[in-house]
């Protein structure tokens, strides 16, 4: 499911809906390819209103059944007349009330995320809720924004007869049609009763990724195949188009063979409780390393020991397994391992749910999406890679040699002191470890990040003083100006509509797109792009590496970032911060280290009396990680540190973090904790959420006092 939008009452905009479509339990597939037409019906005006109790039924899906789901039929009057959970399968079935008045909306709730579907009668009946189903309901809606079709028929029962259904799903599935034929089947997304068995309509829905984006004015809508790509370098295919065209063009011609089975929602599922048995041993049977006094312990994959644990991956040998060039274990310093968790004991019953298939790579491994959630309610969304061995899922770690990644973001820059200069961005973060040899020196000369969709543009990124990641350069090119971070606005926009201007005016920091680009722009790009990362060392004996990333949605459009909740500053801190930096230029500057207290240059992000320094509001994703930015005494090289969070936190201490031996920001603290040298600043802090579709929401308070154009 791309971006998914908060819970809301039917009846109002969401400005963001974003669907995965896979697996929803589903095969027959009904043959004529139309959605639920009652034979009663005759393709326009309305349907009395049902004289007795009517039964209708179906199965809702994304990804995997859509389990749990608060689902709600709505009748032509507005009233509930349905409201059930649907079961592990999906499926639900409804007792319709005598005097139900067709037509009919349905809405399935789980958490954040919503599936529409609709139908022409109150008869007894089948209604799909899926993926599909909403690219009709949108198809129907005004300004494409399936949550107001039950407003419009409130107002017009002949906005949803069975002719204006089946007129919209022929379009949709005519567009399909060539990956129908390469699967050789049909399908009736509605009226089509199915099950989970991998065939039929179940087959289509498993290989393909939706995303419905409602703008106000129209929705853009994004389906893809998941089919086996002909290189890592290879686009994906897929259909964008707004709501409102006329016509739907069709999928270029797809060859069978690059239809590949994908692994069906049982087999995720399945490696999914695999994974949670392992984690549910404590940590002295997972690994035979020896525990230390904080409970955790260190070692590698020959330490692995418990079969739950080693059976997961491929060969069941963790030893296989290798990720970024990182191997499975845990060391008490230098550079990140893969599976770190399996050594330590916080993990322990960690589970894992929400998985669903993404895409194919070219060798025929699997990227799948999940969610864990450990003891404490704390939960995230990543993504691991997986193969099929045997009809199961084994764990399998990647061909890239570097730790590097490209999100789409959205981001609030929140000016303590200057509230006319927020602003909100949106692009690209190209994240790239800023990996350095034994002697504390940069690895990387520069990478360069390129995408064929958005041809002719590439990206350049070098390394930067003391900051944990390379960072664009404001030209472009190697010899450019290094910049503060590895984030690319594509376009911004201040809060205040009547703020002169530019953000670029007041950020140098950050490298912008000139011209920026615009919401329709945004919207046109790919869910799915294709990324090339070519590697450059500082040795010049040593070849260049490349390595591809892909991501799972767009960039958001600045209309979306605009809507968007992000997590926010109590009222007690902000005015702290704002007091403690008033007389500043470049922020929190620590002062001289009180001798007599060896921990007191650290950052306790917290209001006085020790109560929350953040708060997230209702709809907003809770942040995963502090980020702190500043620069070390002198005002000189950068620094950047980063603070795990749980998502349950709302105030943290943080203690610095060095960077190498020639980091001067850092000085001694207590035990193994350093603290902020005398003269160290912090410019801003900056809170990172990520969502299901793994874009990146970001809120950044800046500290620092903004010399005005």
């Amino acid at each position: 499911m791309s971006l998914p939008v908060r819970r809301i009452p039917l009846a109002l905009s969401a400005m963001t809906l974003a669907l995965l479509a896979a697996c929803g339990g589903g095969g027959g597939g009904g043959g004529g390819g139309f959605g639920f037409i009652p034979p009663s019906s005759s393709g326009g005006g309305t349907t009395p209103p049902a004289a007795s109790t009517t039964t209708l039924s179906g199965t809702a899906a994304t990804g995997a059944p859509f389990a749990g789901a608060a689902l709600t039929v709505f009748d032509q009057t507005g009233a509930k007349v349905c409201e059930v959970r649907t079961g592990d399968d999906g499926r639900y079935s409804c007792t319709l009330p005598a005097g139900t008045k067709a037509p009919l909306v349905i809405q399935a709730v789980r958490d954040d995320l919503v599936l529409y579907s609709t139908t022409a009668s109150s008869a007894t009946g089948t209604a799909n809720v899926t993926p599909l189903t909403t690219v009709v309901v949108s198809r129907l809606a005004p300004g494409g924004d399936p949550a107001k079709l039950l407003e419009a028929v409130q107002a017009n029962a002949g906005t949803v007869t069975a002719g204006t259904i089946g007129a919209q799903v022929k379009q949709l599935l005519d567009a399909l049609q060539p990956l129908l034929s390469a699967l050789g089947t049909t399908i009736d997304p509605i009226g089509g009763a199915f099950s989970a068995d991998g065939t039929g309509q179940d087959r289509v829905l498993d290989t393909l990724s939706v995303s419905v984006r409602p703008d106000g004015s129209a929705a853009s809508i994004e389906i893809t195949v998941k089919s086996l790509p002909a290189g890592e370098d290879s686009a994906p295919v897929s259909l964008v188009f707004r709501s409102g065209d006329a016509r739907i063009e069709p999928l270029p011609a797809i060859a069978a063979e690059a239809v590949q089975q994908p692994p069906t929602p049982q087999m995720v599922q399945a490696l999914l409780e695999r994974l949670n048995a392992c984690y549910a041993l404590p940590l002295a049977q997972r690994v035979n390393s020896t525990v230390n006094g904080d409970g955790n312990a260190y070692g590698d994959a020959s330490n692995v020991v418990a079969p739950a644990c080693r059976t997961l991956f491929v060969g069941d040998d963790p030893a296989n397994f290798v990720s970024f060039g990182a191997r499975i274990g845990r060391v008490e310093s230098g550079a990140r391992r893969s599976f770190e968790s399996l050594f330590r004991a916080g993990p322990t019953n960690l589970k894992h749910d929400r998985g669903n298939f993404e895409y194919f790579y070219a060798n025929g491994d699997v990227a799948l999406t999940y969610r864990w959630t450990d003891v404490l309610g704390n939960t995230d969304n990543d993504v691991f890679n997986a193969r099929i061995v045997g009809g199961a899922l084994k764990l399998v770690g990647n061909e890239n040699a570097y730790r590097a990644s490209v999100r789409p973001h959205l981001d609030m820059k929140d000016f303590l002191k200057h509230q006319n200069l927020v602003f909100h961005s949106v692009g690209y973060t190209v994240s790239v470890d800023n990996r350095r040899d034994a002697q504390g020196n940069p690895l990387f000369s520069k990478v360069v990040a390129t995408s064929t969709a958005l041809p002719g543009r590439s990206l350049v990124l070098v390394p930067n003083g003391s900051i944990t990641t390379l960072v664009l350069t404001a030209d472009g090119s190697q010899g450019g100006t290094p910049l503060a971070s590895p984030v690319w606005r594509m376009a911004a926009q201040y809060r205040d509509a009547t703020q002169a201007g530019s953000p670029s005016d007041i950020d140098s920091g950050n490298l912008f797109a000139a011209p920026a680009f615009t919401d329709a722009q945004l919207a046109a790009l790919p869910d799915q792009a294709v990324w090339r990362l070519e590697f450059f060392h500082v040795d010049p004996e040593r070849p260049n590496v490349v390595q591809y990333a892909r991501t799972f949605s767009r960039v958001p459009t600045i209309a979306e970032a605009r809507a968007a909740a992000l997590v926010e500053l109590t009222p007690a801190l902000r005015a702290e911060l704002l007091e403690e930096t008033r007389n500043t230029g470049r922020g929190l500057v620590f002062p001289a280290i009180d001798p007599n207290d060896p921990s007191s240059n650290n950052v306790d992000f917290s209001a006085a009396g020790n109560t929350d320094g953040w708060s997230v509001p209702s709809g907003a994703y809770a942040p995963i990680s502090l980020g702190i930015f500043g620069r070390a005494p002198g005002n000189t090289v950068r620094y950047s540190e980063n603070v795990t969070l749980r998502s349950n936190l709302r105030k943290v201490i943080a203690y610095c973090q060095p960077s190498g031996a020639q980091d001067t920001h850092c000085a001694p603290g207590t035990g193994s904790n350093r603290q902020y040298a005398q003269g160290t600043s912090i410019s801003n802090f900056v809170f990172s959420a990520r969502t299901p579709r793994l874009v990146d929401q970001r809120r950044s308070f800046e500290l620092w006092t903004v010399t005005q154009p």
